[in-house]
C-alpha cells in the first residue's frame, strides 16, 4: 500500500484546490522542488505530480517547476495535467518520470492510450476523475457522460499501470476517502487502482488496512499532508504494518 504525496503546480507553486476551483487555490509552497525533497526526506516513496494549469490548457504549462523536482528527489514520480500526445508522453518519460497519468485524452482519444501503453509499458495510468459518478475532463470543468467504470472497463486489456480514481466533490476539503466508490471500481477491473481525493487524517489511512480495502494499490494525500493533519512517520509506519 502507497501513500503518494501530492504536489499540485499553479503558476510554478505547490497549491491545493478545493473541489477542483481554480480559483480556491491555497498556497503551500512556492519552491515545488524544496517540497518534494521534504517529502522524500520524510520516508515517502513515490511522488504524484499534477500541472493544473495544463489540464486546462491541455498542454504542459509548469515543465519548470516538474523539471526541478526530478532534479531534487530520487524517488519516482508520476504526472498528469495537459498531456495530450504521444510527443509530450515520450517528452516526460525521456525527462525522468516513472509514470504519466493521461485523463482527458483517455476519454477523447482511448486509441492513443493504447498506443501509450504499447510503446511505453508500464509507464501509462489512466486519471478516473469522477463529479456524480461520471466522468469530468478538461481539468474537472466539463464532466461527460461516461462513468468511471465505464472508463475504466474500456481499457481493461490495454496494458495500463494504475487507474488515478478520484472522487472530485471531496477533493480538497477533508471529508474522507470515498474507498467504497474506489473499491468497486478496483473489483470490476484488474489494473491495480489507487485512491485520491479527499484524504483528511490518520483514520482514512488505517481504512486503507482494512482487508475489503486490500486490492487498492494506494492513496493521494494532499492538504492533510500540508495541514499537518496527518504525520508522516504515523502514516507510512501504518501502512507498513509497523
Amino acid at each position: 500500500m502507497i501513500l503518494f504525496p501530492a504536489i499540485d503546480l499553479k503558476d510554478g507553486q505547490c497549491v491545493r484546490l478545493k473541489l477542483g476551483e481554480m480559483s480556491e487555490a491555497t498556497v503551500f509552497n512556492d519552491d515545488p522542488a524544496a517540497q518534494a525533497r521534504l517529502f522524500e526526506s520524510q520516508g515517502f516513496e513515490y511522488l504524484h505530480i499534477v500541472d493544473l494549469n495544463g489540464a486546462f490548457e491541455g498542454r504542459p504549462v509548469n515543465a519548470a517547476a516538474v523539471e526541478a523536482i526530478l532534479a531534487a528527489i530520487e524517488m519516482p514520480a508520476q504526472l498528469g495535467g495537459g498531456i495530450r500526445d504521444l510527443k509530450t508522453i515520450e517528452m516526460w518519460i525521456e525527462k525522468g518520470i516513472r509514470r504519466v497519468i493521461l485523463g482527458t485524452v483517455a476519454v477523447r482519444d482511448p486509441d492513443l492510450v493504447r498506443e501509450a501503453c504499447a510503446q511505453f509499458p508500464g509507464q501509462i495510468a489512466v486519471g478516473v476523475d469522477a463529479k456524480g459518478g461520471n466522468v469530468a475532463v478538461e481539468g474537472w470543468a466539463e464532466t461527460s457522460e461516461l462513468t468511471g467504470v465505464a472508463l475504466a472497463r474500456r481499457f481493461e486489456d490495454a496494458g495500463v499501470a494504475a487507474i488515478i480514481y478520484t472522487d472530485i466533490d471531496r477533493d480538497g476539503v477533508l471529508t474522507g476517502l470515498n474507498l467504497a466508490a474506489t473499491a468497486e471500481l478496483a473489483r470490476v477491473v484488474e489494473i491495480p487502482v489507487i485512491a485520491s481525493g479527499g484524504l483528511a487524517s490518520i483514520d482514512d489511512i488505517k481504512a486503507l488496512m482494512r482487508p475489503e480495502y486490500a486490492m487498492l494499490e494506494g492513496a493521494i494525500s494532499g492538504r492533510a499532508l500540508y495541514d499537518g493533519r496527518i504525520d508522516p512517520k504515523e502514516a507510512l509506519a501504518i501502512l507498513r504494518g509497523e
